[in-house]
This record gives C-alpha cells, sequence and structure tokens, in this order.
C-alpha cells in the first residue's frame, strides 16, 4: 500500500511543481469588453491628480464621456455581428446576445436553515449543516459490499485504454483536491501516459486508492436569490481527475460485458439508441 501511496504522490508533485514552474498565471483583468486603452490612460491621469481638484474634475468629465462613447460605439458592432450571424450562424448570435446581456449571478445570502428550520450564521455550525444534508442526500440503505483486496481475473490496463479514456474527458473542467487537469495529463505526452497506465495498474491489482482519489470537494450553488434551505442549492462535486480516468475504463470494460447480454429491442441507457428506435421497433 506504501508503494502505491508513493507512487502517486511523486507521480502528483512532479506534475504540480513543472506545472507552477513552466505555466506562466494569468492575470484576470475586471475590465468591461468595450474598455479601450486611452480610457485606462486617463484613469491614470484622474488618479494622479486626486490632490488637484480642477484637474480631476475635468479629467472624470473627459473619462466618463470618453466611456459612454466606446460603451456605444462596442454595442452598436455587436447588434450588427448579430444581425449578420441571424442570418448564417445563430449559435454566434446567441453568444453575442448573451454578451451584451450578461449572465445574472445568483449570490449566497451567507446564512443556512438548519432541520428544524433555525436560522445559523455561524460558519462552523454551517458547515456542520452541509455536511449533515450531504450525508443524507448520498445515504445509501445496500450492506457494505465485500473487500476487494484487489484484481485477480482481470487483464491488466492497457495503454490504449487509458489514452481513450483520457481523450473523452473535456478541457477546462475544475480540478479536484489533487489539483491535477486533465489537460496537464494531456501534456504528458508517452511519458505521462506510460507512468499513469503503471499506477493505475497498481490501484487496479491491489484494490488501494490515494486518499486525494477517494475526496470530492462539494460546492452548493444557491437556485433563487437568498436561499437559505439547503434543498434550494445545487450541490455539484469536485474529483480528482484520475479518477475519472480509472473509472471510465471500468465503466468500459462493464459496458463491453454487458453489450451482448442486452436485447436488441431494449432502448433504455443504451449507447447509440433512443426513443425514435423504440417507436421503429413498434
Amino acid at each position: 500500500m506504501e508503494e502505491v501511496e508513493d507512487q502517486w504522490e511523486a507521480l502528483k508533485n512532479a506534475i504540480l511543481v513543472s506545472a507552477t514552474e513552466i505555466i506562466p498565471k494569468v492575470e484576470k483583468k475586471t475590465k468591461q469588453k468595450w474598455m479601450t486603452q486611452e480610457i485606462l490612460d486617463l484613469m491614470d491621469v484622474r488618479r494622479k491628480a486626486k490632490g488637484e481638484p480642477e484637474k480631476y474634475e475635468k479629467v472624470h468629465e473627459t473619462i466618463k464621456k470618453k466611456c459612454n462613447e466606446a460603451k456605444e460605439s462596442w454595442l452598436v458592432d455587436k447588434c450588427r455581428e448579430i444581425d449578420i450571424f441571424r442570418r448564417c450562424d445563430p449559435s454566434r448570435m446567441y453568444q453575442n446576445i448573451e454578451e451584451i446581456v450578461g449572465r445574472k449571478m445568483v449570490s449566497s445570502s451567507g446564512c443556512l436553515k438548519d432541520k428544524h428550520g433555525n436560522i445559523i450564521m455561524e460558519r462552523d455550525k454551517i458547515l456542520e449543516r452541509w455536511a449533515e444534508y450531504i450525508q443524507e442526500l448520498f445515504f445509501d440503505e445496500r450492506k457494505d459490499p465485500d473487500v476487494i483486496n484487489g484484481n485477480f481475473a482481470g487483464p491488466p490496463i492497457l495503454k490504449d485504454e487509458v489514452r481513450a479514456a483520457t481523450k473523452k474527458m473535456k478541457n477546462g473542467k475544475a480540478t479536484g483536491p489533487d489539483g491535477i487537469s486533465v489537460k496537464l495529463i494531456k501534456a504528458l505526452g508517452d511519458f505521462g501516459l506510460f507512468e499513469l497506465t503503471e499506477l493505475l495498474n497498481k490501484l487496479y491489482d491491489t484494490g488501494h486508492i490515494p486518499s486525494d482519489m477517494l475526496k470530492s470537494v462539494f460546492i452548493a450553488l444557491p437556485k433563487n436569490v437568498g436561499a437559505t434551505d439547503c434543498e434550494l442549492h445545487r450541490t455539484i462535486s469536485l474529483m480528482s481527475h484520475v479518477t475519472k480516468i480509472l473509472l471510465h475504463i471500468i465503466m468500459m470494460r462493464v459496458r463491453n460485458k454487458l453489450k451482448p447480454e442486452i436485447a436488441e429491442e431494449h432502448c433504455g441507457f443504451v449507447e447509440g439508441k433512443g426513443t425514435s428506435n423504440a417507436i421503429l421497433k413498434l
């Protein structure tokens, strides 16, 4: 078990340290899309003129005028693009509309109700309530399965299986507790593929999974403004991308075993089949 933990820690640290050293951090700039460099320069002039009221007011008025002009020009250009895309590319049209209108963010109320409907505002108690709610939400009444000490009959995981599972995963997804994204795994190329295959085979053979790969971070997103009930939140979990790759490989193996047992007329939850297939059968 220690060998598996050591190999995982070595691979994880190598990826994270290399990513920190090589990949530059992108600074987030919170500015409007219609903002111009001229306006930003004028804002610097206004900032330096705080001790001169007359100059400050004059520059401030110029900035307001420039902002209105820039925003108006940007909106006109966007409306022209919407009109063009309306005829040839509806998806781009909706993207531009969303860019103009913007998405409304639903913020949390900062407090929560306990089981009895009482408002709680202390951070510790809120976290305890969320832990209680998540446990109830994912409670499984089935008995714990027999402990599996490892793989005794299945074939070893192949590099092609790892490659296919990694390729299927989308980039840009939030990482789990280990901080490793699938994009970093893909960037490792053949070397990373070999190391990951070796690690996954050890997990598969021993049945021991490192703690990082078993943890999930739950995030609560309110459905309504000022939501105070746990039920009025969407709970999403962030888990290790390496765990997702392992689960995908196992799922594909199970699916390949089950495919010959599924009847031709069965269309529900079957890959490549849907309601239209069932209608044609009838």
